[in-house]
């Protein structure tokens, strides 16, 4: 099977920095429901793994966590794509819990409930945690410079393998491409 985990944040839709709370906060990355149909059309199944510590932190409700992923569902589908699965962590660093990334809790469980090798998997994301918990387990890590993208790449010390696109809708182009190219292969 092919995979790809998404982060959400800063990937899928604008980041915050006082957390995005709300149906309405939720805005999509131009091209970013795009990208998910793309990834569908390629025939990838698509998972979210999503610190969202703004639960653990009282900023908002679970009920407002489910309102945000309802409508993600549903622009994606809008857009001629789906959402396979959504994990998320509600913890803070504090409860040092095994599903926050960068540790791999949230990838693992996504790589076991669909039965996948972690080489055949690709976790997108904007910070260093994301790339280090797909790194952690063996797959794919790929930075994309939007939301926090571009002050991870001028930071360093990415995992060794990792591709780095301009945003999600750059690397889903480049996948469908790559993908194109070995089935004429």
């Amino acid at each position: 099977m092919k995979l790809i985990i998404l982060d959400r944040d800063g990937v899928l839709n604008q980041d915050r920095d006082d957390f995005v709370k709300s149906e309405e906060e939720w805005v999509p990355l131009p091209g970013s429901m795009d990208a998910v149909a793309f990834f569908k059309q390629a025939g990838y199944t698509v998972a979210i793994a999503t610190n969202q510590s703004g639960i653990g932190r009282r900023y908002f409700s679970m009920q407002d966590l489910n309102e945000m992923h309802e409508k993600m569902h549903r622009l994606a589908h809008e857009a001629g794509g789906s959402i396979d699965g959504i994990w998320f962590c509600p913890h803070t660093d504090a409860d040092h819990c095994h599903c926050r990334k960068p540790k791999p809790g949230m990838v693992e469980d996504i790589l076991n409930r669909f039965n996948t090798n972690a080489q055949d998997a690709y976790l997108v994301g904007d910070s260093l945690r994301d790339l280090q918990a797909i790194d952690a387990v063996g797959g794919q890590p790929v930075l994309v410079l939007t939301g926090k993208g571009k002050k991870t790449l001028s930071a360093g010390g990415l995992p060794e393998n990792t591709q780095v696109f301009d945003d999600l809708l750059a690397f889903a182009q480049h996948l469908v491409n790559q993908t194109e190219a070995e089935q004429e292969a």
